[in-house]
């Protein structure tokens, strides 16, 4: 069997498509998984720690890490900036670590536009309809934020061409083997950089 390298996956897909809980059953089997912490400009809440759920910094730090092109991608949400630091991503991938960041589009955008070497995934939905059902079945969602996650997920799906996969959630089960089977693929496979 070749020798193990690390890899860094970008995965993306609507909300309510089950991102996490297709990541979760894939890497059940795997050891050595860090999932990319991203910095923030935002006051810590009770009980989060810098540097487990988000590395927080000043925003002026934030942006002296945009000026040096310490982060992979960023962007400014309700006020406060977020980013994907790219220290820890590079520093996990030459330790044999399957780094997992979930990002948005846009974020995978600028990604790429920064990375060589990163495996993307998109997650779809079997079809709107479904996405809607699970939305819907959620319970915790007013019709206003369904519809307008809605629309942002036929957004979202009009990039997923160009993600290196597209791995369909039509059940859990065959969405978390395909993504398995994609990461193995990615660990086993020589860096092209080497």
């Amino acid at each position: 069997m070749p020798e193990r390298k690390g890899a860094f996956i970008i995965l993306s897909g609507p909300s309510g498509v089950g991102k996490s809980t297709v990541l979760n059953a894939a890497i059940r089997s795997l050891d050595k998984v860090w999932f990319s912490v991203s910095a923030t400009t935002r006051k810590p809440r009770p009980g989060e720690e810098d540097g487990r759920e988000y590395y927080f910094v000043s925003e002026e730090r934030f942006l002296e890490m945009i000026r040096e092109g310490a982060l992979l991608e960023y962007a400014e949400y309700a006020g406060n900036h977020y980013g994907t630091p790219k220290a820890p991503v590079l520093d996990h991938v030459r330790e044999g670590y399957v780094v997992v960041a979930d990002v948005d589009v846009q974020g995978k955008l600028q990604i790429s536009q920064r990375y060589e070497g990163g495996v993307s995934v998109f997650i779809a939905p079997p079809s709107m309809e479904e996405l809607e059902h699970r939305l819907r079945s959620r319970g915790t969602e007013t019709e206003e934020a369904i519809q307008k996650r809605l629309r942002a997920a036929e957004g979202e799906l009009r990039y997923k061409d160009g993600y290196d996969y597209v791995v369909v959630n039509d059940t859990v089960e065959s969405a978390a083997k395909a993504l398995l089977d994609i990461i193995n693929e990615a660990v086993y496979q020589p860096n092209e950089e080497e």
